[in-house]
């Protein structure tokens, strides 16, 4: 059976598109399943500044008809202060009309963040992050402790969904610990897809 899980995220220096990529390989790990990458644009400080359509590199601009349309969402956010990017807050708070139509209640999602620093906020910026999927009904999926990663991790790595320490000067690379719970972050996020799409017992049934 086929599913596409969307992969929305917002990276300022990189890192949590590394993660992102890291995401879509574990998703297209499970058979019949495909990630579609996408970012969304910064928010301006100007008020007459507008984004351009078309990044100047990197996956499209997500569109609120691809948000609605996929099987599974996995979203991506560096912190600011303990809570996600404005960018990817502006982008969700336009997703009323999803809300009001159901589009995504019952699909599985799960969230990953990167910091600068190693406690700079992972945890609640992943739980900052599930409060509009809750609202809009998903069934939020983490990393259980049989990942071996995250008894192994010293960086990066939480039951509540996939981390990254890029440090202070945003400088450090994901490590393969990091990068092994990201793809098992989306592993099991199409996995769920496909089971709930066959009416399985997976994802929170």
């Amino acid at each position: 059976m086929s599913c596409e899980i969307l992969v929305l995220y917002y990276s300022r220096h990189g890192a949590t598109h590394a993660m992102a990529r890291q995401m879509a390989h574990g998703i297209e790990r499970i058979d019949g399943a495909h990630a579609r990458l996408r970012t969304v644009p910064p928010v301006s400080e100007i008020c007459e500044a507008t984004a351009s359509p078309i990044p100047e590199a990197g996956p499209p601009y997500a569109s609120l008809e691809e948000l609605g349309e996929c099987d599974g969402l996995i979203l991506g956010s560096p912190t600011r202060f303990g809570n996600m990017a404005a960018p990817l807050k502006h982008f969700l708070d336009q997703s009323a009309g999803l809300w009001l139509s159901g589009a995504l209640a019952g699909k599985p999602a799960a969230v990953f963040t990167s910091t600068g620093s190693l406690h700079g906020g992972q945890e609640s910026t992943l739980l900052s992050m599930m409060l509009p999927l809750l609202h809009h009904g998903m069934y939020l999926l983490g990393l259980p402790y049989t990942e071996a990663g995250l008894t192994e991790t010293t960086t990066g790595g939480t039951p509540y969904g996939a981390s990254h320490l890029a440090g202070g000067e945003a400088d450090r690379e994901v490590d393969e610990t990091e990068a092994a719970l990201c793809r098992a972050l989306g592993a099991r996020v199409a996995d769920a897809a496909q089971r709930l799409a066959a009416g399985g017992t997976g994802a929170g049934r």
